[in-house]
């Protein structure tokens, strides 16, 4: 093989690495897994995919499609060739003002589309806790959502056209179509008419439509994912007397790139929000009455509806950056609701705030509410979309761990959820992170567990195995908004029955029958407990140092308190100032997650004696800086500064 990626390096219309440097650099994501991929490639142009395709097909490996790598179940993790379009898909090629309409490619970021657009009154809604890296390709491979989708929608309800390559090599544009343009497609000589004949032939069916009804989450859920969004594109008027036109787009976005690959996205816009904004952030001192005030909180026009516990705003404590940013919060609440209410006048937003603060002292649920606006208001959402990273603050080996952090339910079934999934934790002696939308009824819930250990493991598996029983009977979604990826796509059958699952199966196997796009995820699932970060039951190294890293517990646990969250990634155009190399370079080896990724491999994997006897660590460190960014910037305070200084 190595062979034949040489001789790919020297046609393919980009760069190509299968260094043990890039190849370790990519094989993680912001997910518990480890997969060394066969090679890495960072295509410049359309015809660089379509010769990335055609090399996959004719030498029986894969292509894992990867924009900035914060997919937290697995997504972008694989053992074929990782292709990351984040450095040169990164043109906004056309706005249209009229039909309030943008194109771009899928390196796009998220937060820099949305300062392109401001001039002209536009927005793009959905808003993940990584908007300042995040891309447009990673948003629509994942359906992603955030804090706004309970005004706004999620991707899928924006994403009007894709335009594709498909496993044949063929240029594909998805959009919206007439019946009669469907059943034109269909007649087509070609794999696109075979997609859209198997997709009129498994969804024809009555008795197909009914069971899809019947098996997959609630309608009323709007964050879900659950496999191919199958159940999209039953209600339009190609299957019954609906109206609505079908697009296939639904079906592709949420796919995390295993039907096609996107090389363009056209966007649904909104005109942007009201400018006059509150923030009220009310105190409760149990689980259950925070979460049974969300119905209370969701009666009014909020604009996000967020929560975090009190192990999240324990973490603050040890972060140089964020510790400041608790000064709104009053005594040692179990946890806090963020609710953000906007208008377009100060009168008006001040009303609808005094009305809120009415209904929740009528609750008598809270027993604190704070009321912010301005810079103080977006220092606490900043905190807010900081929690996940800040997770990584935990030291030591126990983890809160991303496995079961995805559930979605209705809001009426909302708080006996929590309360069955209380019980069941406490089965397990389990403590839980409770970070939710809970305005979506999303639920951010991780278990905390030593993924070093046999027992860790095993506990792994049986806790996401029970919570996936547990929302199957609620009817939930067990992928909300951060993907199926390896860590639920096992539980894929559970979720939506056996019938429905092999419709899957034949419509990834239509679109790609070579199974050339990220196999291993959706269908064909590889094991949840399998390819993890960490060895089990292998004793973690004792690195001797110069240095004192007593309060990370060793060198070692600094690296590893990276999750990959990407943080790093944030270019110059973003707040702050990590990562300097990276904002220059817009290579991962110099982000600080590509340094503790290198140096946990170094140290974990290297026979040497002397582990920092590596040229591979070398070259990460090399355009450090020594600036100290990271030290405070990064939610985990992985401090490269002092890694690089011990290593010099």
């Amino acid at each position: 093989m190595k062979k034949a990626l040489t001789h790919l390096k020297t046609y393919l219309e980009g760069d190509l690495f299968f260094d043990h440097l890039h190849k370790t650099l990519y094989a993680t994501d912001a997910s518990v897994y480890r997969k060394i991929p066969l090679a890495v490639a960072l295509p410049k142009t359309e015809k660089g995919i379509v010769q990335l395709i055609q090399f996959a097909a004719n030498n029986q490996t894969s292509l894992i499609p990867r924009t900035a790598g914060t997919s937290l179940a697995g997504q972008c993790v694989g053992e074929g060739i990782v292709v990351d379009v984040s450095r040169y898909f990164t043109e906004i090629i056309a706005l249209d003002t009229k039909n309030k309409r943008v194109t771009v490619q899928p390196g796009v970021i998220r937060d820099e589309l949305n300062s392109y657009l401001k001039p002209h009154g536009l927005f793009f809604g959905p808003n993940t806790s990584t908007s300042n890296r995040c891309m447009i390709g990673g948003m629509v491979g994942n359906n992603s959502s955030g804090t706004t989708s309970i005004q706004y929608g999620v991707t899928r309800d924006k994403v009007v056209a894709l335009k594709t390559i498909l496993s044949d090599g063929q240029t594909v544009v998805f959009s919206e179509i007439s019946s009669e343009g469907f059943a034109a497609k269909s007649k087509l000589d070609s794999l696109e008419g075979e997609v859209y004949k198997r997709i009129y032939d498994e969804l024809s069916s009555e008795e197909a439509r009914l069971e899809i009804k019947r098996e997959f989450p609630k309608p009323e859920i709007h964050r879900r994912n659950t496999g191919y969004a199958i159940d999209a594109l039953i209600d339009t008027e190609v299957f019954t007397n609906s109206e609505e036109k079908i697009n296939l787009c639904k079906l592709l976005c949420g796919s995390e790139g295993t039907l096609a690959f996107t090389t363009e996205i056209t966007l649904q816009l909104d005109p942007l929000p009201p400018e006059h904004t509150t923030l009220v952030i009310s105190h409760y001192k149990t689980i259950d009455n925070c979460l049974n005030d969300v119905t209370v909180a969701m009666e009014h026009n909020l604009y996000a509806c967020e929560m975090m516990d009190d192990v999240i705003l324990g973490c603050t404590k040890k972060n140089k950056k964020y510790d400041s940013y608790r000064f709104f919060v009053k005594d040692n609440p179990k946890a806090l609701l963020l609710l953000e209410l906007k208008a377009n006048s100060e009168e008006e937003v001040r009303s609808q705030t005094d009305v809120l603060l009415g209904a929740l002292n009528d609750s008598r649920l809270s027993y604190a509410t704070t009321v912010l606006t301005g810079p103080e208001m977006e220092i606490a959402m900043e905190l807010r979309k900081a929690g996940l990273g800040l997770l990584g603050n935990m030291v030591g080996d126990r983890k809160a761990v991303a496995c079961i952090e995805d559930t979605a339910v209705t809001l009426a079934d909302l708080p006996q959820y929590i309360s069955d999934f209380t019980a069941l934790m406490k089965s397990y002696d389990q403590d839980a992170v409770y970070y939710a939308h809970a305005g979506a009824g999303e639920l951010h819930l991780r278990p905390i567990l030593n993924l070093k250990t046999k027992e860790g493991v095993e506990y792994f598996r049986k806790i996401t195995t029970a919570v996936a029983q547990l929302t199957k009977k609620y009817k939930g979604s067990f992928s909300g908004e951060h993907g199926d990826g390896i860590v639920r796509a096992e539980f894929m059958e559970m979720q939506i029955g056996s019938k429905n699952f092999d419709l899957l199966k034949r419509i990834k196997k239509t679109f790609d029958p070579a199974n050339i796009f990220n196999p291993g995820k959706i269908t064909n699932a590889w094991p949840m407990d399998e390819s993890l970060r960490n060895e089990t039951e292998v004793a973690t190294p004792l690195v001797e140092t110069l240095m004192d890293f007593k309060d990370s517990q060793g060198i070692l646990r600094l690296a590893e308190k990276c999750n990959g969250s990407g943080d790093c990634r944030k270019t110059a155009n973003s707040a702050g100032v990590m990562c300097p190399s990276y904002h220059i370079t817009k290579n991962e080896k110099d982000t600080t997650r590509g340094r503790a990724n290198m140096l946990r491999e170094v140290l974990t994997k290297s026979e040497s004696v002397n582990k920092f006897n590596s040229v591979e660590l070398k070259e990460v460190l090399d355009l450090c800086l020594s600036c100290k960014a990271c030290a405070s910037e990064c939610p985990s305070n992985v401090d490269v500064t002092a890694i690089k200084t011990e290593f010099l």
